[in-house]
């Protein structure tokens, strides 16, 4: 089943006005949340009927989703969350649909009241959704209410990128990074943003880099929250000019990638196999992607000191309504087995990186700024890597420091 949603023509005056073409405004259609009650229906019937498994005694997580705590979230879920309440906090936001490559994209449009506040797109990973951005989104476009400066507000667009969310589902092979970029680049043009920004994380990263390197008339700067890269090419001792602390994160990604990989693995060769259960259990669902949000954050192990369970549940529910899980994990195949034009090649616009410290891969810098024009390099005293979600502020802080000079 798939969640019902309300179409209408958008109103001209909730896009910019400059640029616009009356076939680009009709091509761009207003767009509600709202979900039929069969769906939810549906949704209690499995989660009442949760078949769960056994567990080892004194476990704890070493194994994946520790069984007490996932029952307590079902058992949350089943009678306190509101999945009415979270759907009318998400549709605050101004959102859109416009059909791009064939596909359908469903984006936040924020604009700001401030007339010159700048463009920038921020884009979403997995297992994140643009439920990520809840938090900054009004900070950024109305920095004034924030106790922020009018001078660095910013018209926010945050897409579902395909594959994920409200958006289209791909029904070909090759639906890359680069194909992202391609429909990011697409998007913008059509809203009439001829210079903007672009921030991300996880995917994201990877899609705003692709916009850095190919679209840099059109793009003022990158701000990254997060780069997994290898060493320069050539380099016979990469190591070499590496901190004692940078030597430490590369021995923490060996640790990562023999530990924690296990889900790209899966996700970069079967993600079919894998999709027929997430897509058919709600509680699978939540043990996959919630196990990720306790992991990679940066909560010493409780999961809640860095979200909420509606927060938690909020970001499942976005996968499970849309019935996104397996078409989103396939992006993971699609980064292992193609390559599109525009994925290699440095970043030459300026970038700046925000490197929280639980992140689940950290790059040395000489490594970045073989790649990338590094021009601000921030490491933040706590956080992880969900930076909107877990610290909404010190992102916000570094974003607006970042633009403020290429305004």
């Amino acid at each position: 089943m798939r969640g019902r949603i309300i179409w209408s023509i958008v109103v001209l005056s909730a896009l910019p006005v400059a640029s616009i073409g009356q076939d680009q405004a009709a091509s761009v259609t207003a767009f509600e949340i709202s979900v039929d009650d069969e769906v939810l229906d549906d949704l209690r019937q499995r989660l009442e009927r949760t078949r769960f498994p056994d567990q080892i005694s004194g476990a704890g997580w070493d194994y994946g989703t520790e069984l007490g705590y996932l029952r307590e979230l079902i058992g949350y879920w089943l009678t306190e969350y509101d999945w009415r309440q979270q759907e009318r906090r998400l549709n605050r936001f101004d959102q859109f649909t416009t059909e791009i490559d064939d596909l359908r994209v469903h984006f936040i449009h924020q604009r700001s009241k401030e007339s010159d506040a700048m463009p920038l797109v921020i884009t979403h990973g997995w297992p994140g959704s643009v439920f990520e951005f809840a938090k900054i989104i009004g900070p950024l476009t109305d920095p004034v209410a924030y106790g922020g400066r009018a001078e660095d507000a910013f018209h926010v667009i945050c897409p579902s990128i395909p594959g994920y969310g409200f958006s289209g589902k791909p029904n070909e092979r090759g639906f890359n990074s680069g194909r992202m970029g391609q429909v990011v680049a697409q998007l913008m043009a059509r809203l009439g943003y001829e210079r903007y920004g672009v921030q991300g994380g996880d995917w994201g990263s990877s899609v705003s880099a692709w916009l850095g390197r190919n679209e840099p008339d059109h793009v003022a700067g990158v701000h990254l929250n997060f780069i997994w890269i290898g060493p320069p090419a050539g380099a016979e001792d990469p190591d070499a000019s590496l901190s004692g602390r940078e030597i430490e994160w590369l021995e923490r990604r060996q640790v990562w990638l023999s530990e924690e990989w296990g889900y790209g693995q899966i996700q970069g060769t079967k993600p079919q196999t894998l999709g027929y259960a997430l897509n058919d259990s709600p509680a699978g669902l939540a043990a996959w992607l919630v196990e990720k949000f306790r992991r990679w954050s940066d909560s010493d192990g409780n999961v809640e000191s860095r979200f909420s369970k509606d927060e938690l549940i909020t970001n499942v529910m976005l996968y499970w309504v849309t019935e996104s899980i397996t078409s989103s994990v396939r992006l993971y195949y699609e980064g292992r087995h193609s390559v599109s034009p525009g994925v290699d090649g440095p970043v030459e616009v300026p970038t700046a990186y925000a490197v929280f410290p639980k992140e689940v891969v950290l790059s040395p810098r000489s490594w970045v700024e073989a790649r990338y024009n590094i021009t601000r390099w921030t490491e933040m005293p706590r956080g992880g890597h969900f930076a909107a979600l877990e610290e909404p502020e010190l992102l916000v802080d570094d974003i607006r420091a970042f633009f403020r000079q290429l305004r």
